[in-house]
């Protein structure tokens, strides 16, 4: 699967997602026309997030949605009735669609090494594509009440276990060594959080999605993977395309363009 082919199914899974939160809150929503909720809703969505990755959800005010959105407060408030109802929504649909494609993408292939590299190739593409969202969640997680609290922390486990469910798979069928599976896919999840945090670091170096993503899934499985099932023509190269990279790299640094 492409980037450009990912793209395209998360935008599927947001409008499903987008009429299930309409489906969840019709008595509150004063709108009737499914397809205009879910376009506008849309529209509030990734307004309230670049507002709120400029200069934090907290400081955003209502003027500052209207503005950005084209809609006056009162035709925002028929989609919800506060700022934290906002913050609420935007939380739930981030969370079910990370959760949603993660089961679905690696669920589709029949061996524990290749769900695994779907499920982490997925979640890394997520924090591209969904980049505002992660890094929204982030950093408001310390302002969330103390359920929407519990519910962050409820999602961060489900969406580990679907990798810690694989590993443990893998186990099972001898593919992957016997580690911590939870500890392992803690670990993926630290490495996957550096990408959307630290965005401008892999930009300066050139490294795209596609590349950490493939770095990310080696270096899982160098962890993971038993030796039988190594692919010796795979580990030339990667021994090759490292070579490659710290070349150029060097380059780089000694003509002064990283």
């Amino acid at each position: 699967m492409t980037f450009s082919d990912f793209q395209e199914l998360v935008n599927l899974s947001r409008q499903e997602i987008y009429q299930e939160t309409y489906a969840e809150n019709r008595e509150t929503i004063r709108i009737k026309k499914e397809k205009t909720i879910v376009k506008n809703l849309a529209h509030i969505l990734d307004a309230a997030l670049r507002i709120s990755n400029l200069k934090g959800f907290q400081a955003m005010s209502m003027r500052d949605l209207s503005r950005e959105t084209g809609m006056s407060t009162g035709s925002l408030y028929a989609y919800f009735s506060s700022k934290e109802e906002l913050a609420e929504i935007l939380q739930s649909t981030g969370r079910a669609i990370t959760l949603r494609l993660l089961r679905e993408l690696s669920e589709e292939e029949s061996t524990p090494r290749a769900k695994l590299r779907a499920a982490i190739r997925t979640h890394v593409y997520l924090s591209e594509v969904m980049r505002p969202w992660f890094y929204f969640s982030y950093m408001e997680a310390r302002n969330l009440s103390k359920e929407e609290r519990k519910k962050a922390i409820s999602s961060e486990l489900d969406t580990e276990k679907v990798f810690s469910d694989i590993i443990s798979l893998g186990q099972e069928e001898g593919v992957f060594v016997r580690r911590d599976s939870r500890l392992a896919a803690g670990m993926i999840k630290a490495m996957v959080q550096d990408w959307y945090l630290k965005r401008w670091k892999y930009a300066r170096r050139d490294v795209s999605v596609d590349r950490f993503a493939d770095f990310v899934i080696d270096a899982v499985e160098a962890i993971c993977l038993k030796r039988d099932q190594v692919d010796p023509n795979m580990e030339e190269e990667q021994e090759h395309e490292l070579h490659r990279h710290s070349d150029t790299h060097e380059n780089g640094r000694r003509t002064g363009c990283l």
